[in-house]
């Protein structure tokens, strides 16, 4: 029976010694070091000190009388507790040892700053072995960076790596979509009342870019697969979301009710055609005689 326990104390991480004392202890009951010791078969002082680690890791108890000292160990499950604590700690760090080892799927997050830092973003996507995903503002990029077309759209496209995106349908918008082919690109343009964005998101391999060109010219690359296929879902809503638009605006516009202009004026150039139909029209006596 002593022998299964003691296995059993070593499995969970006590010494030999330390289990026999603990044992010794548990046994006996509230006593002084010499008694534990007899008990486990150690000297004193090796059990003093043994009796001191039990106390550190919380497994043994003691108090002071008359200046002597007096042991007391733990029920068995107030030590099942302690080491059921320390497995729940191992299990919350899990996670931690994982990431040392790179085994874990916790994000990469790089940061950037200045125009320098965000070229430094571009250059990462011409690594790109996927089709890139973007949410831009066509205007708002090429104000805090004048040659964005030379210095990256044109080795985007010479890479041969395609590009989808949304963008807002202004000026700027309409001049980048002229040039969708020659780009390798396809671009959607929303209404800036239905798409207010400023900033850009780029989705690619497993990685999702976002720059901000507002205030400070700042940006993150984050790297996770969970976090870019989530991303890649969002962007094909918008995508899919984008096209529906085109046909809801020409429904929109064929039952929008029309002004008093609108119908003044059509009224007005009925009237003329009428006009012009009756000088047309030769004039004929008809007589039922």
């Amino acid at each position: 029976m002593e022998n299964e326990l003691l296995d059993i104390l070593k499995g969970l991480g006590l010494t030999e010694k330390e289990s026999k004392v603990y044992l010794a202890c548990t046994e006996i009951g509230t006593a002084v070091v010499s008694e534990i010791a007899n008990k486990a078969k150690i000297n004193r002082v090796t059990a003093y000190d043994i009796l001191d680690k039990l106390k550190s890791k919380g497994v043994v108890s003691h108090f002071t009388k008359k200046k002597t000292k007096y042991f007391n160990c733990t029920n068995p499950e107030a030590l099942l507790e302690v080491f059921e604590k320390r497995t729940n700690d191992l299990r919350v760090s899990l996670p931690k040892f994982k990431r040392l080892t790179g085994e874990t799927n916790h994000p990469r997050v790089r940061y950037f700053e200045g125009l320098e830092g965000i070229k430094a973003i571009y250059a990462d996507s011409l690594t790109s072995k996927t089709e890139i995903l973007n949410f831009s503002n066509s205007e708002e990029i090429r104000k805090q960076w004048p040659n964005y077309d030379n210095e990256y759209v044109e080795k985007r496209a010479k890479k041969k790596i395609p590009l989808k995106g949304i963008c807002p349908n202004d000026k700027a918008g309409e001049i980048v979509h002229s040039q969708d082919k020659k780009y390798l690109r396809e671009f959607r343009l929303i209404e800036p009342e239905q798409f207010k964005f400023t900033n850009e998101i780029n989705i690619y391999d497993d990685k999702v870019s976002i720059i901000s060109f507002k205030d400070e010219l700042i940006g993150m690359i984050i790297e996770s697969s969970e976090i870019a296929n989530s991303q890649r879902a969002i962007f094909n809503m918008c995508w899919q979301f984008s096209e529906a638009m085109k046909s809801l605006d020409i429904k929109d516009r064929l039952l929008k009710p029309l002004s008093d202009k609108e119908l003044s004026e059509g009224l007005k150039k009925e009237i003329e055609e009428v006009k012009e139909a009756k000088k047309e029209t030769p004039e004929s006596n008809l007589s039922l005689f």
